[in-house]
């Protein structure tokens, strides 16, 4: 097992109806941005629940944070906390509201351009100079409540970068399963296979001797397996909600990272796919994971027989049959839970995706992926190539 550092000092407040506790999680006489996106906190009863439990605070409100952040809009909070001397940020969203506010946090006492806050991928590991904020999740998917990385796109030049450090914590996370009953299916599908993914990227390497670190991502991806297709038909039922959301959060707390090599290509280039055409995150993962696996077979087969056999009950005569049949019952999964697994199936005019990647990789002076940084530019493309 690697040597590692674990620190995660998030407040993690989960269960029915726990939004009521705001008042005493947020510090007292704090002037709070109130960040969220388009609107569906209004007609789910989240914004009347949260602004009932801040009575009393005072309350500067900005809507409008996008699918995938933009940098450009992000900047207009950072000007109105500056502005308005505002001390605490209230996150209530998904995984890009929470994404937003970290970097919004990040970004008001930043001294030089805001922008190289990712592109230099600076980390922030100083509290005092960052704004303090908590979140209230509505929609499970990308563990932001419980991290501290972030993920923000900047639209003039069609990038999506990441920042993070120890000091982009939240303060807290209420997280209430009971509010993904008003999400349509489509983003219920895209939580469950982000979920899903984001535990693929730190499991499925190779094989080593983190045991427990193994079997704690194994159970999660077991759990999604058994509650992502009934929670999407059914998000009311508290026992298949409560399951994915808390699986969501641990997919991507820190805990299942620790002490083990963890890939991430996935996420890097279907990050592009996002940049390029708009696709929704967790589909360009389900578009190219299973593409990855395929040219990287031969670095990757122990590990994937080894999810095959323990994660699907696969049996064969060989590794390698193994390792191609849990590739198949990870596309069969895909399919069922919606995702398209081409990009031709979601998006148009895609014969140059794969040279504007490698060439975007190439001007970030990337020369490889993955795990073992074996995954060159050359590699790269024929994932790319394979997946149109």
């Amino acid at each position: 097992m690697n040597n590692f550092e674990l620190y995660n000092p998030v407040n993690y407040v989960f269960g029915k109806g726990q939004t009521e506790k705001l008042a005493k999680l947020v510090p007292k006489n704090a002037k709070v941005l109130l960040a969220y996106g388009g609107g569906s906190i209004f007609k789910n009863g989240v914004h009347e629940a949260v602004t009932s439990a801040l009575k009393g605070f005072e309350i500067v409100e900005f809507g409008g944070i996008e699918p995938n952040p933009r940098f450009e809009t992000l900047m207009k909070a950072v000007a109105i906390i500056r502005e308005q001397k505002i001390d605490f940020i209230l996150a209530v969203g998904g995984g890009s509201v929470i994404d937003g506010v970290k970097f919004i946090s990040a970004a008001v006492n930043f001294d030089g351009d805001a922008a190289d806050i990712l592109r230099k991928r600076i980390l922030f590991t100083d509290v005092s100079q960052v704004i303090p904020f908590g979140t209230v999740l509505t929609l499970p998917a990308t563990g932001s409540e419980m991290n501290s990385g972030a993920v923000v796109t900047i639209e003039a030049t069609q990038e999506k970068l990441t920042l993070g450090g120890s000091a982009l914590f939240p303060k807290f996370s209420i997280v209430d399963p009971t509010v993904i009953t008003s999400l349509p299916k489509r983003q219920l599908q895209n939580g469950v296979i982000d979920a899903f993914t984001h535990v693929m990227e730190q499991y499925l390497t190779f094989p080593h001797d983190a045991l427990l670190q193994d079997r704690f991502a194994e159970s999660i991806l077991k759990t999604l397996l058994e509650v992502g297709p009934s929670v999407v038909e059914n998000p009311s039922d508290y026992k298949l909600a409560s399951n994915f959301v808390w699986s969501a959060t641990m997919a991507l707390n820190g805990l299942i990272q620790k002490g083990v090599p963890s890939d991430w290509a996935t996420h890097m280039i279907g990050h592009e796919l996002t940049a390029l055409y708009e696709i929704d995150h967790a589909r360009t993962l389900a578009i190219i994971l299973p593409n990855l696996y395929k040219v990287m077979f031969e670095t990757k087969k122990d590990k994937l027989a080894q999810y095959g056999e323990r994660v699907w009950n696969i049996s064969g005569n060989s590794t390698d049959e193994i390792a191609q049949k849990a590739i198949e019952k990870t596309i069969e999964f895909f399919h069922t839970m919606g995702m398209k697994t081409k990009i031709s199936e979601n998006a148009e005019n895609i014969e140059k995706t794969a040279d504007f990647i490698v060439n975007r990789f190439e001007e970030r002076g990337w020369k490889g992926l993955g795990e073992k940084q074996n995954i060159t530019l050359e590699k790269v493309r024929e994932i790319v190539e394979i997946s149109y």
